[in-house]
């Protein structure tokens, strides 16, 4: 497991100097299955198909996570990524204030599975 890529991939995503696709292209390269970026514990971990993982500190925006989750705004947040708007930082806090607590994105699947408090979870198809 390339543990210096996920490093640079997680301080260029805070940093706003890596987009998304990059992101998951650069990941894809380097084997990794799946990660999960959890809002709560201010980590992302990321999966191996042979089943190692590794665990990257992720600061979180000092925001609060809002208690109902909203699906279009979490919707929302994603156009605003996908289109350049938001960098991931204001991306963290879009998402937050729509409460999420955090996120899958499973490379192999092709989707990312964002999740409230309550189980509730709006699911986005990688872009085409």
């Amino acid at each position: 497991m390339n543990t210096a890529l996920l490093h640079e991939c997680a301080t260029r995503s805070h940093a706003g100097t890596i987009t998304f696709p990059e992101v998951v292209m650069k990941l894809m390269s380097a084997g990794v299955e799946s990660y999960h970026v959890d809002f709560y514990r201010g980590e992302t971990t990321y999966y191996m198909p042979d089943g190692t993982s590794h665990i990257e500190p992720t600061p979180m925006p000092a925001a609060q996570i809002a208690n109902d989750f909203s699906a279009s705004a979490m919707e929302e947040a994603v156009r605003g990524a996908q289109s350049g708007i938001l960098k991931y930082p204001e991306f963290l806090k879009a998402a937050m204030a729509a409460g999420c607590v955090g996120y899958l994105t499973a490379i192999t699947g092709k989707r990312v599975i964002y999740s409230g408090r309550t189980g509730d979870a709006h699911t986005e198809f990688f872009p085409s």
